[in-house]
């Protein structure tokens, strides 16, 4: 059968008279009606419908033309019509006509309310006021139970105002920031499309807070995600704003907040200032055995300016020896300690550690709890370090001797970390009888897998493409995406990193190159600091924590006279030093000087410099700075893996720190003297056993357990297990080839990241409020943000199915051919 369209113009009166008629509420306008049958017989013969219909009324007629004969002619046909007709609506029925409607509607405007359902909604702030605005001492109650209390008020529920009085559809959701800020959905309650419960709604069946972290970023780009089209109106986010985890919410315009296009209405749960402290450990990767060492500690707090508090560092190593009694509440011996004035947010106290022993130590900071602190469990922190007694290996490649190649030479010949006996070269113009003979030179670049494997950091400076052997070239790939091994590639004048376009290197790099490049050298320039560049550890030249300083050295470096250009940059580079002037392709991006980004899963990083000049940073002071550079770049390199040999089996947790309940994930990297990936083959089993060493306490035999960590594939050997009591764990694991022991630990602590921050974010919460063009509410002020939201009703146009013989307009039809039949037989006598 066919279709009808019909379009109503759109005017007050007519337009609610077709809505009402066609069972549609609310609408501004009827913009088309669609009829079609759902019966699958109606469908595929509607020739049949008609037929039958025509019959139905003929069948009428003739029945009252014959047997009806006390009425008039006019009447009998008038009555056969009518009956014909009902007959015909009725059999039409059973067809199942369905009405496709389109129609313009204001509709109410989508709220999205967004609770803070994470760890920190349970600190207990010292003192609050209440939902209804008065101020009492209700030290003990949690942030949680505020909300709790305003959102199931009985008298002038601002849910309820929302709801009724605003006419607003509501939704609400949890954030619990597992998996980076999963959203829960909450359950309104009520019966109705737009009712809601608020004895439900906070029910503490659903309305939880045991998330971990909090990441308010990652929960508006889920919420984003999960809107898709739909106009939202707004959101009312009720939180602490203690921001720990995932991407930040505001910033530039890409950020979660921003991209949600709708204005959040912050309101803050939690004290603004409060009295506490906490502090973070932050040694060097690796220390080196009878040198002094400097360790950071940052000291964090509120409340306590104008105050002094003394900071403690204490060490102590870690023993080997599995059974052996070891307290788990003795700190080691101190090895400094200094009284801090409290002026600022941060302090960063620097203490002198001299480890007499290679081994693993544990370093633990500690300061004296306050009166009226909040949270005191994050007045001590812990880290483990490892003390080495080796030295870096550094391998230089290079074609021919280079200013560059001279001077670092010099640098790390003298360098107690790396000395005569760590740094090596392969010097391409060198006479081959003097690389056979002279230890700072390695003959072949195709060394053997122990050898080359055994390196820390590879220089790779101006070399023809002849040298990049396609086994040299997997090595290096190898060496830092398996190895974590460091790699620098210096652009050279000769030659220039365009000579590793289609090797395997060139993947590597934090730049995209241009094989068809020549240097630059058209005007000498200074080279500009980002400031990225200005924050990374080893562009930090000088003495003093300060910029002055740094850029005094940077401007030592004088006027270049050359760089080379690259094409484009990698997409998880970082970039430190760009062209004052010259810009990549787009126009816009500057040319980047210095660049490095990370490559493969076991820490290994890249660093590109285009130029091979950094031996101008001697020019005024000596060695000091350019010292100082290449000795921060190698140690970030080398020092945050194993050393030398140690690379063949390195067991390590996946995180250094759990809560009780979590699962630690154990991987073992193992290979064999050549540094080839060890393979079942390669022992009885395919599995390693690890002794799992829990923490004791008093004068109690360490407990340990033993679990099998199955071959996940060649070279990967991986175990799972839960944590639960706090303190520290011990992993210990038989390197099968050498049979020695390697450890590694972590700790289980009661402390959540959600306790170090115990202060509300004030500032993140205006910053979201004013980045979207919404406002920043107190809790106790809830009632005045359902005064102030006044959100538009967007023009809407839906399209929706629904039965005909479901409408006012099908009933009206049925009941008004009866009537005007019955009335019809009456005045004919027929009744």
């Amino acid at each position: 059968m066919g279709t009808n369209h019909v379009f109503v113009a759109s005017g007050t009166g007519w337009t609610a008279t077709w809505g009402w008629l066609l069972g549609v509420k609310d609408v501004d306008s009827v913009d088309a009606v669609q009829c079609s049958f759902a019966a699958s017989w109606a469908q595929q013969a509607p020739f049949i419908l008609l037929l039958i219909t025509a019959i139905l009324v003929a069948a009428a007629v003739t029945f009252y033309l014959r047997y009806q004969q006390r009425a008039s002619l006019a009447r009998r046909i008038t009555l056969g019509v009518l009956r014909g007709c009902l007959l015909a609506l009725l059999f039409v029925t059973l067809a199942d006509p369905v009405l496709q409607i389109t129609k313009t509607a204001a509709a109410p405007p989508l709220v999205y309310l967004l609770f803070d359902g994470t760890d920190s909604m349970n600190i207990a702030d010292a003192s609050k006021k209440s939902a209804g605005g008065s101020v009492s001492e209700v030290e003990g109650r949690r942030r949680i139970d505020f909300v709790r209390a305003l959102l199931a008020r009985k008298r002038d529920n601002p849910l309820l105002a929302l709801a009724r009085e605003k006419d607003y559809r509501l939704e609400a959701y949890l954030f619990e920031g597992e998996n980076a800020g999963r959203l829960r959905r909450l359950t309104l309650g009520g019966s109705g499309e737009r009712e809601v419960d608020p004895a439900e709604l906070v029910a503490p069946q659903q309305f939880t807070t045991t998330g971990r972290v909090t990441a308010i970023g990652a929960a508006l780009e889920q919420l984003g995600e999960q809107v898709g089209a739909t106009r939202l109106g707004g959101v009312v986010m009720v939180s602490d704003y203690s921001q720990n985890s995932g991407p930040a919410p505001v910033g530039d315009g890409a950020a979660p907040a921003k991209r949600l296009g709708a204005p959040i209405y912050a309101v803050g749960v939690g004290a603004t200032e409060a009295i506490n402290l906490s502090l973070n450990v932050q040694p060097p990767p690796r220390l080196k055995k009878e040198k002094n060492a400097t360790v950071v500690i940052k000291l964090s707090q509120s409340g306590l300016e104008g105050g002094t508090v003394r900071v403690k560092l204490f060490a102590k190593p870690l023993t080997d020896e599995i059974g052996q009694t070891e307290d788990a509440g003795e700190r080691g011996e101190m090895v400094g300690e200094e009284t801090v004035r409290i002026e600022s947010d941060a302090h960063f106290v620097n203490v002198n550690f001299r480890p007499e022993e290679a081994g693993r130590w544990e370093l633990t900071a500690e300061v004296d709890p306050v009166d009226g602190e909040i949270v005191e469990e994050d007045n001590r922190a812990s880290r483990k370090v490892t003390v080495i007694d080796d030295h870096l290996r550094l391998l230089f490649v290079e074609e021919e001797p280079s200013w560059e190649w001279r001077f670092v030479k010099e640098v790390f010949h003298r360098d107690p970390d790396v000395g005569l006996a760590g740094f090596r070269t392969f010097l391409a113009s060198a006479d081959i009888s003097v690389r056979n003979t002279n230890d700072l030179f390695v003959p072949t670049l195709a060394m053997d897998r122990n050898t080359f494997f055994k390196q820390d950091v590879i220089i790779l400076g101006d070399v023809p493409r002849s040298l990049l052997t396609e086994t040299f070239c997997e090595r290096v790939r190898e060496f830092v995406s398996r190895f974590g091994g460091g790699l620098i590639v210096l652009a050279g004048p000769r030659h220039g990193p365009g000579q590793l376009a289609g090797t395997p290197l060139e993947d590597m790099l934090p730049v995209t190159l241009d094989p068809t490049a020549t240097i630059r050298d058209q005007r000498e320039f200074r080279l500009a600091l980002t400031e990225e560049g200005r924050a990374v550890d080893f562009m930090r030249l000088g003495e003093k924590e300060d910029d002055v300083e740094n850029e005094k050295a940077w401007r030592n470096l004088g006027e270049l006279p050359w760089y080379f250009p690259v094409a484009s940059t990698h997409s998880q580079a970082r970039i430190l030093a760009v062209h004052p002037a010259d810009t990549l392709a787009d126009g816009r991006s500057p040319q980047p000087l210095i660049a490095t980004r990370p490559y493969g899963s076991s820490g290994g990083e890249v660093v590109y410099i285009g130029f091979n000049e950094t031996w101008r940073l001697r020019r005024k002071y000596g060695e000091r700075y350019y010292r100082q550079f290449w000795s921060q770049l190698i140690h970030r390199l080398g020092l945050a893996h194993a050393l030398g040999a140690e690379k063949r089996f390195v067991p390590r947790a996946d995180r250094e720190q759990y809560r009780p309940g979590e699962k630690v994930t154990l991987t073992i990297e193992a290979y064999d003297e050549d540094f080839t990936p060890i393979t079942g083959e390669d022992m009885l089993e395919s599995r390693l056993e690890v002794d799992v060493v829990y923490p004791q306490s008093g004068g109690e035999i360490a407990k340990t357990r033993t679990l099998d960590a199955s071959l996940l594939k060649p070279g990967v050997f991986e175990a799972r297990f839960a944590v639960e009591r706090p303190g520290r764990y011990r992993l210990r694991v038989r390197d099968p080839i050498t049979k020695a022991v390697k450890e590694d630990t972590f700790e289980v602590t009661d402390l959540s990241p959600e306790r170090r921050q115990p202060v509300r974010n004030a500032e993140l919460q205006r910053q979201l409020a004013l980045a979207t063009g919404g406002k920043a509410y107190e809790l106790e002020e809830f009632d005045q943000l359902v005064k102030d939201l006044h959100l538009p009703r967007e023009q809407e146009t839906t399209t929706r199915l629904s039965p005909l013989w479901a409408t006012p307009l099908w009933f009206i039809l049925a009941i008004g051919l009866l009537l005007s039949e019955w009335l019809t037989r009456k005045l004919s006598n027929l009744a």
